[in-house]
């Protein structure tokens, strides 16, 4: 089941309905049995490695807990990272482990006769190892108490709105919203709520459905021209962040409904000023998991500046693995690697340096390189492997070869538009209760805009969401 499918659309205000008739108590057995039943519709059998998790990381956590000892509480840490992130390997980079070894075999001259591995990635699976792998860290390092409910813990790794494709949720902020009764949201958080849900299909369906073909076609093309490469990558840029914080959009404002409030997982990032602010505003659960679970225990910036520039490097080298088993995500990681620890070395920033409120004139120049920097990056995240890289890179320097059409160019141009002014209303009005501010006409034809291009671009086949594939 998907955010943009009918099924969605009539499973969530049942939902809905249902949850407000119950008691706390009762609303949480039935958002998990909910969340069952939205989980197994693509798959049931994903269902079984999901309560596997869930059971084995409920009982370690309080094992971990109860525990004075730090020798044992570090070897049921390392039992649980085991659990955890041995499922996440096996079903994620089983297959690409033994196919490279039969190619690498194969070149040296042996020809290994190794099974074919075939291995069914379950929807979801690297968001609710992360989730996991945070609470289990946590109730470690004591900064909370493992939960002794058994249905909370459950709603918390396969609460719907965020099982599939995140935002990647800490404990200690869902939990407990899980634990503590929640009250039936006013009717401005529903129109909130709702509000979110179509902006987050809008996105969806009206511009990252729009650009996936134009995509596909510039990256399927062979021997491709300049302007090809450079259209076709301004298309995946729009197309992934319309995709993935469209997801995030539907995510919170369905949660909404339920009385849960979400982290917020996209903050304009094209809006950047620099590459560290750009990853302070894209993928937030992600890039603040990556910092908190992963850089700072290697060492952070604590170590001097070269094993700052080496932390950085490996941290986003592994954020870049976590996306899949391949070449061009190590390769795309490894760019915004290196492209963090040059801008630590030019500036020297350790602290934050997320601009807010509106865009400045002397901003614009930054906003562009950064933005530049980043499409060229997501050639290489969007590339089959390194040949496709080397022919994408190598066709930025052809002014002759394959050409996209002039429809798909002007589709690109508008979609392109249509994404910076979005993104500049909301750097203007952040919030819900900043866009309530805002004259009743300007609101009414915002959502008039919505709702008219849901109808128009709506029909046909749905596109799934890219990050489902990660």
């Amino acid at each position: 089941m998907t955010f943009n499918s009918v099924a969605y659309a009539i499973f969530l205000p049942v939902v809905v309905a249902v949850c407000w008739r119950l008691r706390h108590r009762a609303q949480n057995v039935f958002l998990v049995a909910a969340s069952y039943v939205f989980y197994g519709y693509w798959d049931p059998r994903f269902l079984l490695l999901l309560w596997f998790t869930t059971g084995a990381d409920f009982v370690i956590a309080q094992r971990i807990e109860g525990e004075d000892d730090d020798k044992r509480r570090k070897r049921w840490l390392l039992l649980a990272l085991t659990v955890q992130l041995g499922i996440l390997g096996y079903f994620k980079y089983a297959g690409f482990f033994v196919d490279s070894t039969r190619v690498l075999l194969s070149r040296v001259g042996i020809e290994p006769h190794v099974p074919i591995l075939r291995v069914l990635l379950p929807i979801g699976v690297s968001f609710y190892t992360f989730q996991s792998i945070s609470y289990t860290f946590d109730v470690y390092r004591r900064r909370m108490r493992a939960t002794r409910n058994l249905v909370d813990y459950a709603l918390f790794v396969a609460f719907f709105p965020v099982l599939v494709a995140g935002p990647i949720e800490r404990a200690r902020h869902l939990l407990p919203q899980v634990a503590r009764p929640r009250t039936k949201p006013s009717i401005e958080k529903v129109r909130s709520g709702v509000g979110l849900i179509l902006l987050g299909l809008f996105k969806k369906v009206v511009l990252a459905d729009a650009m996936g073909p134009v995509a596909d076609a510039a990256f399927g093309t062979h021997h491709p021209a300049a302007t090809t490469v450079v259209f076709g990558a301004y298309a995946f840029a729009i197309q992934i962040y319309a995709d993935f914080s469209g997801y995030s959009d539907i995510a919170r404002g369905s949660a909404r409904l339920l009385g849960f409030e979400l982290i917020r997982n996209f903050e304009q990032p094209y809006l950047s000023r620099n590459i560290t602010e750009f990853w302070r505003r894209w993928h937030i659960s992600l890039s603040t998991w990556l910092r908190d679970y992963l850089y700072v225990p290697l060492g952070g910036n604590r170590r001097g500046k070269l094993t700052t520039y080496r932390n950085l490097f490996l941290t986003m080298v592994l954020g870049g693995l976590w996306h899949g088993a391949g070449l061009p995500f190590v390769m795309w990681g490894a760019a915004h690697g290196a492209l963090l620890a040059v801008h630590r070395w030019r500036t020297g920033e350790t602290t934050s340096s997320v601009s807010e409120g509106p865009i400045r004139t002397r901003d614009v120049g930054r906003i562009f390189v950064t933005f530049q920097l980043t499409t060229l990056a997501w050639i290489v995240f969007r590339s089959s492997g390194f040949s496709q890289v080397a022919m994408m890179f190598g066709g930025l320097v052809h002014l002759h070869g394959a050409s996209l059409s002039a429809d798909d160019v002007a589709l690109v141009g508008l979609a392109f538009g249509v994404m910076v002014v979005m993104d500049l209303l909301q750097r203007l009005r952040p919030t819900f209760e900043a866009w309530t501010r805002t004259p009743r006409p300007v609101r009414a034809a915002a959502y008039a805009v919505l709702v008219l291009g849901l109808i128009v671009w709506s029909g046909g086949s749905a596109r799934p969401f890219i990050y489902f594939h990660f």
